[in-house]
């Protein structure tokens, strides 16, 4: 059974550490945790985790962040994979910071890289994982605050709250949604 697992971000070394490439983080994490070696591929960056009868094609998308519906696409057709069987991991302002939540559907809450993958998939039907970042910003700065890189206080906890994601997004796979929100949204 094949999987797309994409996660949102920006392409570009200036936006690699920003709360907003939160999607290029985790993905980075669990291929690294694999062994598994990204590759350049149409629309983005492309990896294939197999793991217990599983195919994960991990996608970091090139198309910048307002664009990503493109590459999510492109690789659903290109695969044969349901939008059932696609996972999007992005950041979540309404979170507090490392807070995951797991949702079968729903719509883009502002968040132009889902705005774009629903418009593009004509459905808001995908399971997405999003990654709390917080709201700490004075008002009128969100774009600062977002693009912005992780602060001391939250690089302690970071890598703890992106390698549990990473088993979230395994569990997804192997056991469904369901059992994918039960386990990893109170945590």
């Amino acid at each position: 059974m094949k999987y797309l697992i994409v996660g949102l971000g920006n392409p570009g070394t200036e936006y690699a550490e920003t709360r907003h490439n939160i999607g290029f983080q985790v993905l980075d994490a669990l291929a690294g945790a694999s062994s598994v070696v990204f590759n350049p591929a149409r629309y983005g960056d492309l990896a294939e985790l197999r793991h217990k009868g599983r195919t994960f094609f991990l996608l970091k998308p090139a198309t910048f962040m307002n664009l990503s519906g493109k590459a999510v696409r492109y690789w659903m057709e290109q695969e044969n994979i349901p939008s059932e069987r696609v996972l999007v991991i992005t950041d979540d302002l309404a979170l507090p910071f490392g807070a995951i939540r797991i949702k079968p559907k729903g719509g883009a809450g502002g968040h132009n890289g889902l705005t774009s993958i629903i418009a593009l998939l004509g459905t808001e039907e995908f399971p997405r994982l999003r990654f709390g970042i917080g709201s700490n910003f004075a008002k009128g700065r969100q774009s600062d605050y977002v693009l912005g890189a992780w602060n001391t206080e939250e690089r302690k906890t970071l890598s703890e709250r992106v390698e549990l994601c990473s088993k979230a997004i395994l569990q997804f796979g192997l056991l469904g949604v369901d059992s994918a929100m039960n386990n990893f949204n109170k945590r």
